[in-house]
Formats: structure tokens, C-alpha cells, sequence
């Protein structure tokens, strides 16, 4: 098991007449990753509103906030127990064995145009013997083809942008991953987290963006940049790609602030939290619908 401690501090300027915010921030709760503690601080007196979506249980935090200073200061503790299989004993689901809730998740959207590279993908692995290797090929080729550089993408940038231009940050990296395995009936999924392990020299700590790939009747992580450890993943959200998942959505004028935001883990054998590192077996943090049913 993995304890984790993370601490979020968002900071925003609100113009007149104010504005609607839609914050995706707060540890998701299911079965394998438990919130032990978390306190959550908004700095305007307002209205708060909050949902679970039920199949992703991505937490949404909604307020509409007055003109003048707005912050948002998010604490929480949360273990992990992490499923781990060998790679060479997960299979792909055949698409007529998919739950209804991953349907979803082998057709197009916004930032992964998976119809456009149905050929490509069965070129390059169509091959590839089914199952968890092949996934796995998909995230090394999506990291030989990929250059991690700060800046270089937008909110507009697709995966057929990545693909093109060859470079990009988290986000473009798990967007062409999920394109590839969409177009082989392979669900895929975007899923948000914070870069724990990154290198300091790619900047301050982040919110980090990973693929869960439905094989073996489980979602599985796989990490396509590569710049942080799957390890110690903590799932904030989940949906078809970064539209669906944002850490904050605004409607309305805003100077927003940098993100501010710290992880560590905790490690103790006597309770059996381990220190998150890089592993040859496969991890699952969620057993899928057929789990928690």
C-alpha cells in the first residue's frame, strides 16, 4: 500500500461582475484508494455545490465567485492498494465483453481523433500479439515518437497535432496514447493525477495526466511521457480526455496564478506504505464495474 500527502493552493483574481468556477481538484474515493483525511479551504463566503459522478467517481467542486481575490487550498492524506498482475497474463477484453461504462472510451472525442489513425495503428501493431504488450508498445512508441518540452501545446492541440509536431507535455502524450488504442477497439481513458518522482529540472510539481487502458477486464495505468512514477498516482479525475478533466474550469474574466502544489509519501513497514517506485508489473487502481458492483 501507498500513503500519500498532497497539499493544492489555487489563487485567482476575480473581475467584475464575477465568475462561475468548476474545479476538478479533490482525491476521488473507491475502493482502492481510500481518503483517509482531507480538508478543503475556499477563501469567498459563497455557495458550494458538489457531485460524484457515479461511473468515475470524479469529484466536482462548483461556486460562483464575487469580484476580488478568490483562493482555493486543498489538503489530503489517501492510501492506494494497488492490484498487480504479471503483463503476460492480461489479455485484451473483446469488445462484444465490455461493460456498457467503457464503451465510451473506444470511440473518438475532442483531442483523440482515433477514426483518423485506424490505419496507422493496425500498420504499426496490428501484429503485436494481443494483450497487455501490446498496450505497452503503444506507450513505448508513443515515447520514441514524442519529445517532453514545457510550452510547446495548447488547450487546442489534438492528438494529430502531437503526432505532427512530435513534442508536448503530459496531456499530448496520454492523448495520442488513448487515440492509438481506441483505433485497435482497445478502451482507453485520461485520467489526472500529480507528477509524483518527476524530474524537479521539468519544473515545480504539477498535476499529471496518465492512461488507464481496459484489458483483462480491469483499467490499467500506463504512463506515456514517462516522467513521473505510476506508482504513486493518485486518481483526481477521469473522463475520454482533458476536456472532460480539467482542474479548472472557468466562465468568466480571471487572472489565475500559477497552481501550487506539493506530494510526498509516507512510509512506515509497520503499517505497510511503501515508497512509490518504478515496477515491471502491471497496476490497476480500479477493478472496473464488474469490482465494485
Amino acid at each position: 500500500m501507498v500513503r500519500l500527502h498532497i497539499a493544492i493552493d489555487l489563487q485567482y483574481e476575480v473581475h467584475a461582475p464575477g465568475a462561475d468556477f468548476i474545479f476538478n481538484v479533490q482525491a476521488a474515493h473507491s475502493p482502492q484508494q481510500t481518503v483517509a483525511w482531507e480538508e478543503l479551504q475556499i477563501s469567498q463566503t459563497v455557495p458550494l455545490v458538489m457531485h460524484t459522478d457515479a461511473p468515475t467517481r470524479t469529484r466536482i467542486l462548483r461556486l460562483t465567485a464575487v469580484p476580488g481575490p478568490l483562493s482555493l487550498r486543498y489538503r489530503a492524506t489517501l492510501d492506494i492498494a494497488h492490484h498487480v498482475e504479471q503483463p503476460d497474463d492480461i489479455r485484451e477484453t473483446p469488445v462484444a465483453q465490455l461493460p456498457p461504462e467503457a464503451l465510451a472510451y473506444i470511440y473518438p472525442s475532442r483531442y483523440c481523433q482515433s477514426d483518423c489513425v485506424t490505419a496507422m495503428a493496425n500498420d504499426l501493431f496490428g501484429q503485436v500479439p494481443q494483450g497487455y504488450r501490446r498496450v505497452q508498445a503503444i506507450q513505448k512508441w508513443v515515447q520514441s515518437q514524442v519529445t517532453f518540452e514545457s510550452g510547446t501545446s495548447n488547450s487546442m492541440t489534438s492528438a494529430l497535432d502531437t503526432m505532427n509536431d512530435h513534442k508536448g507535455v503530459c496531456r499530448d502524450f496520454a492523448h495520442l496514447m488513448i487515440t492509438l488504442c481506441r483505433a485497435l477497439n482497445i478502451p482507453a481513458r485520461f485520467t489526472t493525477a500529480i507528477d509524483f518522482g518527476a524530474d524537479p529540472a521539468l519544473g515545480p510539481t504539477d498535476f499529471h495526466a496518465y492512461v488507464e487502458a481496459y484489458i483483462g477486464h480491469r483499467w490499467y495505468i500506463f504512463d506515456p511521457s514517462g516522467t513521473a512514477i505510476p506508482m504513486g498516482f493518485l486518481r483526481i479525475g477521469t473522463g475520454r480526455d482533458a476536456a472532460d478533466v480539467s482542474f479548472a474550469t472557468i466562465f468568466g474574466s480571471v487572472f489565475a496564478q500559477p497552481p501550487r502544489i506539493d506530494i510526498s509519501a509516507q512510509v512506515s513497514p509497520q503499517h505497510g506504505w511503501l515508497m512509490p517506485v518504478h515496477r515491471e508489473e502491471a497496476l490497476s487502481t480500479d477493478g472496473g464495474w464488474q469490482a465494485v458492483a
